[in-house]
C-alpha cells in the first residue's frame, strides 16, 4: 500500500532513469580516463611506458600519476602506486575508502595489493594486459572471496585509445633501435672499409719501394 502523496513510478520511468543514471555513469568514467591518458603522455615524454593514472573522491581529483620506474630508479613507480602515495598525503590517511582510480592499463599484482590495502572503492582500467594483467587477463586479484576487502573493477574504457597509446610507443621505440642498430653497422662497415683502403695503400706504397730499390743500377765494389 502506498504512503499518502506517493505516486507509484511506472517501469518504463524506472528503466529510462537507469539507462539516464548508467549514461552518466559512463560518461563520468570517459571523462576521468581522458584524464589518466594525459598522465600517461608525461609518462612517454620521459621515455617511459605510457601508463597514466588517476585517483579521485567524488569529483575531487586527489592525485595523478604516471609510470616512471627506469627514471626513478624504483621498480614499484608504476602509475597506479604513484597515484596512491599521492593521494594518501593528500589526505593524511593510508586508507583511501569511498575513493576510485582509473588507470589507462589493467593493474598487475603489485599493485592490485596495494589498491586493497588502500581500500580503494573502484578501479577503472582501459587496456588489458595479456601479460601481467590482474584484473583477469592473467589471474584475478580481486575476486577472491577470502579478502577482506573488495574492490569494484571494471575494465575497457576508452580502451581503444589506452591501447594504441602503448602500440605506438612501443612501435616507435622498435624503429629507434632498428635505426640504432643499421646505424652502428654502417659504421662498423665503413671502419672496416676505410681500414681496408688504408691497407691496401701501404702495401701499394711498400711494393713501389721494393720495385725502386730494386731498378737501382748496380755500384762496381772497389778492389781495395
Amino acid at each position: 500500500m502506498n504512503e499518502p502523496g506517493a505516486r507509484p513510478v511506472a517501469p518504463d520511468s524506472e528503466q529510462n532513469g537507469a539507462r539516464a543514471n548508467a549514461q552518466t555513469a559512463a560518461e563520468r568514467d570517459r571523462r576521468y580516463m581522458e584524464q589518466a591518458l594525459q598522465a600517461a603522455e608525461s609518462a612517454r615524454a620521459a621515455g617511459e611506458v605510457p601508463v597514466g593514472a588517476v585517483l579521485v573522491q567524488g569529483e575531487r581529483v586527489l592525485a595523478t600519476g604516471f609510470n616512471h620506474p627506469i627514471g626513478g630508479h624504483d621498480p614499484s613507480a608504476h602509475a597506479e602506486m604513484v597515484a596512491l602515495r599521492a593521494a594518501a598525503q593528500t589526505l593524511q590517511n593510508y586508507r583511501l575508502p569511498g575513493c576510485e582510480l582509473y588507470v589507462t592499463l589493467e593493474p598487475c599484482l603489485m599493485c592490485a595489493g596495494a589498491i586493497m590495502h588502500a581500500r580503494i572503492a573502484r578501479v577503472v582500467f582501459g587496456a588489458h594486459d595479456p601479460k601481467t594483467g590482474a584484473c583477469g587477463s592473467v589471474v584475478d586479484a580481486f575476486a577472491n572471496s577470502q579478502l577482506n576487502h573488495h574492490t569494484h573493477v571494471i575494465g575497457g574504457v576508452l580502451e581503444t585509445e589506452c591501447s594504441d597509446a602503448l602500440k605506438s610507443f612501443f612501435a616507435h621505440r622498435r624503429r629507434a633501435i632498428r635505426a640504432a642498430r643499421a646505424a652502428a653497422s654502417a659504421h662498423v662497415a665503413g671502419a672496416a672499409g676505410a681500414a681496408g683502403a688504408a691497407g691496401a695503400a701501404g702495401a701499394a706504397g711498400a711494393a713501389g719501394a721494393t720495385d725502386a730499390v730494386d731498378e737501382q743500377p748496380a755500384r762496381p765494389v772497389s778492389p781495395c
